[in-house]
């Protein structure tokens, strides 16, 4: 295997395994912190935290990315984006240290001012961070995430705890969130050797720039869209409200997210190879379709019908009103594989101007539905998200007919089979949790394995595909292990 080869393997493997140890501690950390807090703390630092983000979009204005683009990036380069983000880092600062009066007051909630003044302290130290995450990502140097994460998440998640045990309430997790960028980066600090010069060009940051800006404006559209709806419930309702549709956002999206990537992580370069033969694309687009809705289907509906039983035992039974937003977010992600699979293709063939064309109307659509339902409630807002989904999925499958002949009948056989044979089991759970004269604990594990068990024998009767295809890949997997031994 030549170094290139080794070095690409080795990235992946450090990149994916910071990515599980990150979102595992973090996971075990933010269940132990929603037993102690109350939701209306979780709710204020939600808040806050819609701020910060958009701040460091603005901030990096995609210089990390064209550093990691640039084919002659030197030290130059690095320094003089070093020190643009320093310096603009603390004007931004400035400005939402001098806006957290105003924020707090348009929202009520007078805790807001110092909250903000005090994670927005974490902005300069994220500056820092933007330009040692893109020295470390062009020379692959992975290994120094999976370090700087594990000690910035773990010191992070201890800080969190012990302050929320004494008491100091919502600012356990405001600790928490600066602990863990300040571990971050003072830990790459002192693993990479990399420093800025005393060195500075205005030619360099004009044609980084140059590149960056169309990242920059298509990350804040996407970060603004994707905090509008925190926005409007934590000013329309309480912070409280907002707490609970964020939780019962954060489980779903979790697993969602995680198990689409690791099964289409290979669909985009597999499928650009064969770009030129649409047949190929479109065969390989429909299994793909096929296998991560067996897969995500049953786990997504699965989580609907122990939403109360994953609650309550899991959170304490002072989050069970996220339970209605659970169940809604995990009926949005039902259509994920879907989306992803014609995302893809569609991508993979060279046509990305589609993907914005699509992008355009969808935005408009769900900003419309989004103003119409907040009048009515926060579970309509979250109703509001299917309706997008819908709407999406629909242009989607337009696109890819006329893309890659990948038709909407075709789409929604290789899906909703899938689907359906999910419904089925979520359902049986569902009641069975309603029968079973247990607590949560015992419960969900009993629910859990009974809606496991169902799956898998109804996937047999009905003789579905992607079940028998997946058996058949392990077979051949383990004889292929057995010639070895």
């Amino acid at each position: 295997m030549d170094k290139r080869k080794s070095d690409i393997l080795s990235g992946v493997f450090w990149k994916f395994s910071e990515r599980i140890l990150a979102q595992l501690i973090s996971t075990v950390v933010a269940i132990v912190l929603a037993r102690i807090l109350s939701p209306d703390e979780y709710g204020t630092v939600s808040l806050v935290m819609v701020f910060i983000s958009i701040s460091n979009v603005i901030m990096t204005a995609g210089f990390n990315t064209s550093l990691i683009q640039k084919k002659d990036a030197d030290n130059l380069d690095f320094s003089t984006v070093f020190f643009f983000s320093i310096g603009f880092s603390l004007v931004l600062y400035a400005i939402l240290y001098a806006i957290s009066p105003f924020v707090a007051k348009f929202y009520n909630i007078a805790e807001l001012k110092p909250v903000l003044r005090i994670l927005a302290l974490a902005i300069p130290v994220m500056a820092v961070n933007s330009v040692q995450q893109a020295y470390v990502s062009r020379h692959m140097m992975f290994k120094r995430f999976f370090w700087s994460t594990l000690f910035g998440t773990m010191l992070s998640g201890v800080v969190g705890l012990v302050l929320a045990y004494r008491g100091f309430g919502v600012y356990a997790l405001v600790a928490q969130n600066l602990t863990n960028t300040v571990v971050d980066t003072t830990v790459l600090w002192f693993t990479v050797k990399w420093r800025p010069s005393w060195v500075f060009s205005f030619d360099r940051l004009k044609g980084l720039f140059s590149y960056g800006w169309k990242l920059l404006v298509q990350n804040i559209v996407v970060n603004i869209y994707s905090s509008l709806r925190s926005l409007i419930i934590g000013k329309a309702y309480t912070t409280a409200d907002l707490a609970y549709y964020t939780k019962g956002s954060q489980y779903p999206n979790l697993i969602a997210t995680n198990v689409d990537t690791a099964l289409n992580s290979a669909l985009f370069p597999a499928v650009a190879k064969e770009q030129n033969d649409v047949s190929r694309v479109r065969s390989m687009t429909r299994r793909t379709t096929k296998l991560s809705s067996f897969i995500m289907a049953p786990i997504l509906i699965g989580f609907m019908a122990v939403a109360d039983s994953f609650l309550g035992f899991l959170l304490t039974d002072k989050w069970l009103p996220a339970a209605p937003y659970l169940r809604i977010i995990c009926m949005v992600l039902i259509f994920l594989p879907a989306q992803t699979a014609m995302l893809q293709a569609i991508k993979a063939v060279g046509r990305s101007d589609v993907v914005l064309k699509i992008d355009i109307p969808v935005r408009v659509f769900a900003t419309v539905v989004l103003f119409l339902s907040v009048q009515f409630g926060v579970i309509y807002v979250a109703m509001s998200e299917v309706a997008v989904t819908i709407f999406g999925t629909a242009m989607y499958m337009l696109a890819a007919k006329k893309v890659v002949d990948y038709t909407p009948t075709q789409v929604l056989s290789d899906f909703l089979p899938n689907v359906c044979t999910a419904a089925v089991m979520g359902v049986a759970t569902w009641l069975l949790g309603k029968a079973v004269p247990f607590s949560w604990g015992p419960c969900l594990i009993i629910q859990v394995a009974f809606g496991a068990c169902c799956y898998v024998a109804l996937s047999a009767i009905t003789k579905n595909e992607s079940f028998f295809y997946i058996i058949n890949v392990l077979k051949s997997w383990l004889a292929s292990r057995k010639g070895k031994v």
